[in-house]
Protein backbone atom coordinates (compact mmCIF):
# COMPACT_ATOMS: atom_id res chain seq x y z
CA UNK A 1 0.00 0.00 0.00
CA UNK A 2 2.75 1.97 0.17
CA UNK A 3 2.91 2.81 -3.59
CA UNK A 4 -0.85 3.59 -3.42
CA UNK A 5 -0.09 6.60 -0.51
CA UNK A 6 2.85 7.57 -2.64
CA UNK A 7 1.17 8.43 -5.26
CA UNK A 8 -2.04 9.45 -3.76
CA UNK A 9 0.87 12.42 -2.55
CA UNK A 10 2.10 13.11 -5.65
CA UNK A 11 -1.25 13.47 -7.58
CA UNK A 12 -1.85 16.38 -6.12
CA UNK A 13 1.49 18.17 -7.55
CA UNK A 14 0.72 16.53 -10.81
CA UNK A 15 -2.89 17.79 -10.95
CA UNK A 16 -1.13 21.47 -11.25
CA UNK A 17 1.25 20.97 -14.44
CA UNK A 18 -0.88 18.44 -15.37
CA UNK A 19 -4.00 17.41 -18.41
CA UNK A 20 -4.17 14.04 -17.12
CA UNK A 21 -5.63 14.36 -14.17
CA UNK A 22 -9.19 15.29 -13.96
CA UNK A 23 -11.12 15.51 -10.53
CA UNK A 24 -8.34 14.66 -8.96
CA UNK A 25 -8.29 11.09 -10.39
CA UNK A 26 -5.57 10.37 -13.13
CA UNK A 27 -7.22 10.40 -16.37
CA UNK A 28 -6.64 6.65 -18.56
CA UNK A 29 -2.83 6.31 -19.23
CA UNK A 30 -3.52 5.25 -22.32
CA UNK A 31 -4.25 8.37 -23.36
CA UNK A 32 -1.40 9.96 -22.17
CA UNK A 33 1.48 11.70 -24.22
CA UNK A 34 4.79 11.08 -23.77
CA UNK A 35 5.27 14.38 -22.13
CA UNK A 36 2.32 12.96 -20.10
CA UNK A 37 4.19 10.23 -18.77
CA UNK A 38 7.56 12.36 -18.32
CA UNK A 39 5.78 14.37 -16.25
CA UNK A 40 4.02 11.81 -14.01
CA UNK A 41 7.29 9.88 -13.00
CA UNK A 42 8.60 13.64 -12.34
CA UNK A 43 5.52 13.91 -9.81
CA UNK A 44 6.05 10.93 -8.29
CA UNK A 45 10.09 11.42 -7.44
CA UNK A 46 11.89 9.86 -10.38
CA UNK A 47 12.67 13.52 -11.75
CA UNK A 48 15.84 11.65 -13.15
CA UNK A 49 14.29 8.54 -14.40
CA UNK A 50 11.96 10.40 -16.56
CA UNK A 51 14.15 11.73 -18.92
CA UNK A 52 14.80 7.93 -20.49
CA UNK A 53 10.96 7.83 -20.87
CA UNK A 54 11.41 10.65 -22.39
CA UNK A 55 14.38 9.53 -24.44
CA UNK A 56 12.74 6.20 -25.80
CA UNK A 57 9.23 8.32 -26.43
CA UNK A 58 7.37 5.79 -23.70
CA UNK A 59 3.43 7.48 -24.18
CA UNK A 60 1.00 5.79 -22.29
CA UNK A 61 0.40 3.04 -24.66
CA UNK A 62 2.91 1.89 -24.82
CA UNK A 63 3.94 2.25 -21.03
CA UNK A 64 0.77 0.16 -20.30
CA UNK A 65 2.61 -2.49 -22.64
CA UNK A 66 5.89 -2.69 -20.69
CA UNK A 67 7.03 -5.83 -18.87
CA UNK A 68 8.95 -5.73 -15.95
CA UNK A 69 12.01 -6.82 -18.24
CA UNK A 70 11.03 -3.47 -20.26
CA UNK A 71 11.39 -1.63 -17.50
CA UNK A 72 14.84 -3.15 -15.91
CA UNK A 73 16.50 -3.48 -19.28
CA UNK A 74 15.04 -1.26 -21.90
CA UNK A 75 15.34 2.11 -20.35
CA UNK A 76 18.87 2.41 -18.97
CA UNK A 77 17.87 3.31 -15.47
CA UNK A 78 19.61 2.03 -12.44
CA UNK A 79 17.93 -1.22 -10.94
CA UNK A 80 16.48 -0.19 -7.60
CA UNK A 81 14.75 2.73 -9.21
CA UNK A 82 13.90 0.87 -12.25
CA UNK A 83 11.92 -2.16 -9.91
CA UNK A 84 10.38 0.75 -8.20
CA UNK A 85 8.79 2.22 -11.12
CA UNK A 86 7.59 -1.09 -11.98
CA UNK A 87 6.21 -2.43 -9.02
CA UNK A 88 4.77 0.94 -7.54
CA UNK A 89 3.75 2.49 -10.71
CA UNK A 90 3.69 0.89 -13.92
CA UNK A 91 2.53 -2.45 -12.36
CA UNK A 92 -0.45 -0.55 -10.47
CA UNK A 93 -1.13 2.09 -13.32
CA UNK A 94 -1.49 -1.37 -15.40
CA UNK A 95 -3.99 -2.98 -13.37
CA UNK A 96 -6.09 0.49 -12.79
CA UNK A 97 -6.20 0.69 -17.14
CA UNK A 98 -7.34 -3.20 -17.13
CA UNK A 99 -10.29 -2.39 -14.19
CA UNK A 100 -11.55 0.00 -16.03
CA UNK A 101 -11.59 -1.31 -19.28
CA UNK A 102 -13.38 -4.45 -17.92
CA UNK A 103 -16.43 -2.37 -15.71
Amino acid sequence: MEWLNHTKASIEYFSLSNSSVENGQLTDPAHWAVADVVNYFKATGFEEQANAFQDQEIDGKSLLLMTRNDVLTGLSIKLGPALKIYEYHVKPLQTQHLKSTVS
